[in-house]
């Protein structure tokens, strides 16, 4: 008796904790949806749209797969980078390149025929709950896998990687925006609806990479990474403030 209570009391505490990892992995993506959602309350997107952008944004995770799995095959990239250009190719080929064309290819399934994409702000906001769909997910993915160690990853992850894919995210939808909603297209913006956040996330990911690579020069490519991540998320921010309606920027 005495060990089917014990038994019952450490499924309840695993259960517990369990929950505990899945509320940290998706803590951070909850705060970035709200930040975007509110930057378009003159006329904000239907809550169900949201929720199916996001749900998009999840299964990107596994299309990327359909990518990466080829390019690892092929010999694109290693999983193990001795040097900084296999590190890079592992930061593109491996990642930046799968998961944005992905990404792309959901956002665009999405709004192709979508009649509530009709404001400039509403690329960047559909576009942002399908990276934070890719990013929820990856995450929860990230901290099961370092579950002994899930506070310091989380916290880590919380501040770079899903802000990250945030950034990414509002390059994509910005251009995307400049695509279909501002009248006119140019070379310029085919080319950077998705050259933008994968060169984004390429060099953000390459920049981590390298630290594991040359521990001699780990600190000052640290301090490179936080630099870019503070220049890239000003730049995001700039652009959502370019796109947000005039009703909102006369406040």
């Amino acid at each position: 008796m005495n060990t089917y209570i014990c038994r019952k009391e450490q499924k309840r505490a695993i259960e517990m904790m369990n929950l505990i990892v899945i509320f940290a992995a998706v803590l951070p993506v909850a705060i970035l949806l709200w930040y975007i959602y509110r930057k378009d309350n003159v006329a904000p997107e239907p809550t169900g749209q949201l929720v199916k952008a996001f749900a998009f944004g999840i299964v990107s995770v596994f299309v990327s797969f359909c990518f990466s799995i080829p390019l690892n095959f092929l010999g694109f990239y290693t999983q193990y980078p001795s040097d900084f250009v296999e590190a890079s190719r592992l930061a593109f080929m491996g990642a930046a390149v799968p998961e944005e064309f992905a990404k792309f290819l959901m956002l665009w399934l999405f709004l192709r025929k979508n009649r509530h994409f009709d404001e400039k702000i509403d690329g960047i906001v559909y576009a942002v709950c399908v990276s934070l769909g890719f990013a929820a997910f990856e995450n929860v993915m990230y901290l099961f896998q370092n579950y002994d160690d899930f506070v310091s990853v989380g916290v880590s992850r919380a501040l770079f990687s899903v802000p990250g894919h945030f950034c990414f995210g509002v390059l994509m939808g910005y251009y995307y925006s400049r695509l279909k909603l501002c009248g006119f297209t140019t070379t310029r913006d085919r080319v950077l609806v998705l050259a933008a956040p994968i060169l984004a996330h390429g060099v953000y990911d390459s920049l981590l990479f390298f630290t594991e690579v040359s521990e001699y020069l780990a600190a000052i490519l640290i301090i490179i990474f936080v630099v870019f991540c503070f220049k890239m998320w000003k730049f995001a921010k700039a652009r959502i403030e370019e796109f947000k309606p005039d009703e909102e920027k006369k406040r």
